[in-house]
Order: C-alpha cells, then sequence, then structure tokens
C-alpha cells in the first residue's frame, strides 16, 4: 500500500483539502468498486459524472477524492484533491500506486487502424517461443505466466493496465506487447506509462463517430508517438501515406519498414497462395503459413520489431516460418467438397478491401467468391457505403447480413451498405438479415472449389443485439454448417 502522497508524486494538483499522508488501500473510478481506505477519482465521461457519485464513494470507504471541483459540501475526514483532468492524472497515480511496473520492463505499443491484434500476438508468441517472459494486452485477450483474460477494451482503463502490468513484473516477465487504440490514447488510458517502443501499421477510416473527422482520428494516434521518451526506438509503416507523418515530433529513435518504398526494413512476395506465402525479408527467404499483402506488412513490423530487441537473425526467421495465424485474422478451412471458408476481422473498407483483394491475386477465376458481411450498429455509418462498394466490386455474390447490429434495426444498417453498391452490380447482392441464416445460405449456394469469406467479427465469440451479447462465433459456426453440406 501507497500514501496519496506517494500516489500524487508528479501529478499537478490545484487544491487540496486535509493530510495527504493517508494510506491508500485502492485505487478506483467506479464508486461502486470503491472498498474501505480506498481513493476515488471522479471522472467527467461522455455519459455519466463521476463527481455525482462521490457522496457514494465515501459511503463505500473512501476516505480520499480525487476530483475535478469540489462538492458543495465537504465531509470532515475526507481528504480531498483537486486536479485539472481526473482522466489524465489516473495513469499518473495507477502507475505510481503499483510501483511503476512499466520502468521494468520492456513495453511494447502497437497502433494503427489494421494490424495491431495481429503484430502484438505474433510478437508474443515469437518472444515466448525465443524464451522470453512475456505479456499481451490485446483486444482479444491479456495474457501472462498461465492467465488468459478475456478482454472488453482494446487498451483497458489506466488502473486495470497497471494492475496487469504490475503483476508480470511479479513474475518476471521481460517484454510486454500491448495494442493502443485511439479511444485509449484520447481518453488517457495509457498515460503515465513508460514505453520502449512503438509502432505504427496504417491509418483508415475508423471510430469518425468518435473522433469527429479523419484529422483529429490522425491526430490523435500521432500523440502516442509524441510522448515516447529518448529512451524509446518508433517504428513505421512508410506504405501508409501517414507513416512519416506520425515520427515528425517523436523524440524517441526512428526506424522504417515498407514493401513498397525504400526503408530501414524492407520485404516482398515471391509466392502466395491459400496454403501461405514466400516471403523475402532483408534479403533473406522465409515461408510463412500466414496469407496476404497485410499479413506481409505485418510479418515484416514482427521482423523489424525482434530485430531492433537484438534477437539473432536466423532465430527471428525460423519463429516466423512457424507463426500461425492469429484467431479471426484470414482464418480458413477447406471443406471436402473443396470449398475454402475464410473468416476474417475486417471491419473497415481499407481492411475488407485488402481481404478481397489477396483472395483475388490467389483464386483461379473459375470458381465463385462469395463474401458475406455486415456493418456494427451504434459505429461510423460513414463506412457501410464504402464496405458495399467494395464488397460488389470485389466479390462474385455478396450477402450482406447482420454484424453487431446494437440498438439498430439491421435492415436500416444492410440498406445504407447497398447504398454504396453500383448499380451494374445490384444483381449480386442478396440480403438475409440473421446471420446464422446467412452462413446457412452460402453453405446452400457454395459449390465445388469455390471461395466464401465471412468477413467483420473474426474473433468475437458474440453478437450484440439491444444491449445484450448472444454466443456467436463466425468460425465454429462455418465449420458445423459447411460439414453438413459436404
Amino acid at each position: 500500500m501507497k500514501t496519496l502522497q506517494d500516489i500524487l508524486y508528479k501529478v499537478g494538483i490545484e487544491g487540496i483539502s486535509g493530510k495527504p499522508s493517508v494510506t491508500v488501500s485502492l485505487l478506483s473510478y467506479d464508486s461502486r468498486t470503491v472498498q474501505q481506505g480506498g481513493l476515488y477519482i471522479a471522472q467527467k465521461g461522455t455519459q455519466l459524472d463521476g463527481h455525482d457519485f462521490i457522496s457514494q464513494a465515501i459511503e463505500n470507504g473512501a476516505h480520499s477524492i480525487v476530483c475535478e471541483s469540489l462538492p458543495k459540501k465537504c465531509k470532515e475526514g475526507i481528504v480531498y484533491v483537486v486536479v485539472k483532468s481526473a482522466a489524465q492524472t489516473m495513469g499518473v497515480m495507477a502507475s505510481n500506486f503499483y510501483d511503476n511496473p512499466s520502468e521494468k520492463m520492456q513495453l511494447v505499443g502497437i497502433t494503427g487502424t489494421n494490424g495491431k491484434t495481429s503484430i502484438a500476438s505474433l510478437l508474443y508468441n515469437l518472444f515466448s517461443q525465443e524464451g522470453h517472459r512475456c505479456g499481451l494486452v490485446s483486444t482479444v485477450s491479456v495474457k501472462y505466466g498461465e492467465k488468459d483474460i478475456q478482454n472488453t477494451h482494446t487498451t483497458p482503463d489506466a488502473i486495470t493496465v497497471n494492475q496487469y502490468l504490475k503483476e508480470m513484473v511479479d513474475l518476471g516477465v521481460s517484454h510486454c506487447f500491448m495494442e493502443v487504440s485511439s479511444h485509449g490514447i484520447a481518453q488517457h488510458r495509457i498515460e503515465g506509462l513508460v514505453f520502449a517502443a512503438g509502432v505504427f501499421t496504417n491509418l483508415t477510416h475508423d471510430h469518425l463517430d468518435y473522433h469527429g473527422s479523419f484529422k483529429n482520428y490522425r491526430d490523435t494516434k500521432k500523440l502516442f508517438f509524441d510522448t515516447l521518451p529518448k529512451t524509446a526506438f518508433s517504428l513505421t509503416n512508410l506504405d501508409d501515406k501517414n507513416g512519416s507523418f506520425m515520427l515528425q515530433n517523436t523524440k524517441a529513435k526512428k526506424y522504417t519498414y515498407a514493401l513498397r518504398q525504400h526503408a530501414d526494413y524492407k520485404a516482398q512476395i515471391l509466392e502466395c497462395q491459400f496454403a501461405g506465402m514466400l516471403l523475402k525479408i532483408q534479403n533473406q527467404e522465409v515461408w510463412t503459413s500466414l496469407v496476404g499483402y497485410f499479413n506481409a506488412q505485418n510479418l515484416l513490423a514482427v521482423y523489424a520489431l525482434a530485430d531492433l530487441f537484438e534477437l539473432p537473425s536466423i532465430q527471428i526467421l525460423k519463429q516466423i516460418s512457424q507463426l500461425k495465424s492469429v484467431e479471426g485474422r484470414f482464418q480458413s478451412f477447406q471443406t471436402t467438397q473443396g470449398i475454402t471458408v475464410i473468416v476474417d476481422y475486417a471491419h473497415t473498407p481499407d481492411a475488407l478491401e485488402h481481404v478481397l483483394e489477396t483472395i483475388n491475386t490467389i483464386r483461379t477465376r473459375n470458381e465463385t467468391l462469395f463474401t458475406l458481411l455486415g456493418c456494427g450498429g451504434n459505429r461510423d455509418r460513414e463506412k457501410r457505403p464504402k464496405m458495399g462498394q467494395i464488397a460488389a466490386e470485389l466479390s462474385d455474390k455478396v450477402i450482406f447480413t447482420s454484424d453487431n447490429p446494437r440498438e439498430e434495426n439491421p435492415a436500416t444498417i444492410i440498406s445504407e451498405m447497398i447504398e454504396g453498391v453500383p448499380p451494374e452490380h445490384y444483381k449480386k447482392v442478396l440480403k438475409v438479415t440473421l446471420r446464422e441464416e446467412a452462413i446457412a445460405m452460402a453453405g446452400q449456394l457454395a459449390k465445388e472449389r469455390d471461395i466464401v469469406l465471412i468477413a467483420g467479427k473474426g474473433h468475437e465469440d458474440y453478437q450484440e443485439i439491444q444491449g445484450k451479447r448472444y454466443p456467436f462465433n463466425d468460425f465454429e459456426l462455418a465449420q458445423q454448417i459447411f460439414s453438413k453440406t459436404d
């Protein structure tokens, strides 16, 4: 346990009432989870204001309150600390409370629209196979030691992140690979963390419902690199037009990777099949079971980062040759009829285009390519017609269906996707609102050697409808349905 004074180290304090020498047993930003001797941080959220729950936090045992404005009546015996931004200072306080665990390991942050989960997971697997004790904080899960925790946010809140990192340090973890989302940056969830490295993958249309514009989205991502320390290094993808922009103001040492541009780390695809690819990375050939241009970029980033951490080149290539596809990322199986079924998380226009272009590069054109997809409800509506257009132009048949409709009407979402379909492609389009029925439809229509892409949900094992999550796994359901058609 720490004293409040210890926890407030490096925090910009605008006012304090009471003695900061009290011992703090727990940090919390949720009044319902406060325990005796705890510190409650009152944040102003998009829907709720934590200041409205200060009295409840005190009733539950909080003896210290961090807030942006004092309540009308301050309770005697309670320490009140006023700060400019509770959200921004929470990360610093959490780091102090947990003994600044990020300083005691090599913490690597991966940010960008697409590729974060794949790169983080592949790095975790590669470094683990090389004998390093590793941690992973990804969209799919948080892993360290024997723990494998299902994640609810790409980047968890600052208190939870530091708690994970502290437990990793206690287990002797030397490297942690962490996805850094734009929401996580904007909401200060990584504040106070010390990164040893930062990786930029790419930037495409996503999350504009939250950020308001592409410029705001881009600038939010850039903030991560702006705050990297001089002791860190940064790695950026020069094939993306925003790659150089990301590193303009970073203090970290700069490195680059690319397939199409001159860069510090180079690669090219020599051969590509559904079974895998032959790559040339830094003039050395390696076969991988991963498929597609986007995976070639991901593997090059993995190679570059491993090399910058001074792993032997021959060992990096050996491990790359043994890496398996991340769950829900171009995850495929083949039926006894020879139908190839691919499940991919592609939920942005750019990601969908990359997956379909990869398939079209490999296929013979003597088969039918079916694409099944939907778009999430209560999210960025601008991308819906774009995804509809891409699917129709790059596929032979398209089945528009539900993704996670949330509180929206699935039929409305499908209609907005179809708005982007050029008239000459209308005859390709089918509408099946229920996703399970849509997958069953694909199973009925697909013939020998055909290809079925099920896009959008990837690793997710649920479908979110009207505030409830129902069990739903594209890959498992597709295996069941297509086994019946064999």
